[in-house]
């Protein structure tokens, strides 16, 4: 099994949920924040498919997608939705937990219990 790597923001409180308990259950992991460390197109588009697609990936419901212009919040392609991710990563839904090949998005308790049953 591969080091599971965690991407995020540093100062997102779910983020810092997810990080607290994969220490606390002693799984070693990887942190990236995403601001810093821009996800490149390919790895995004990935993302997105695995999940089932770009609404599953993007977070409609943040300050920064409302705070767009409605003709930002209609990207009609990959490549258009890549570039407003990269353009704006908090756009991305949070924690996304990379494990395996495998892509999860999101922190809860019972998630990750899941995820590490017994780490």
């Amino acid at each position: 099994m591969s080091t599971p790597i965690v991407y995020g923001l540093a100062r997102c409180d779910t983020c810092r949920k997810a990080r607290k308990w994969l220490d606390r259950a002693r799984v070693v992991h990887q942190f990236v924040d995403y601001r810093e460390h821009r996800i490149p197109p390919e790895a995004l588009k990935a993302w997105a498919a695995q999940l089932g697609g770009w609404d599953q990936l993007v977070n409609r419901a943040s300050t920064t997608w409302r705070a767009l212009p409605p003709t930002r919040r209609m990207p009609e392609s990959d490549p258009e939705w890549s570039l407003l991710l990269r353009e704006h990563p908090a756009l991305v839904r949070r924690p996304v937990l990379y494990r395996d090949g495998q892509v999860t998005v999101g922190f809860s308790e019972k998630l990750y219990r899941g995820l590490f049953p017994d780490p």
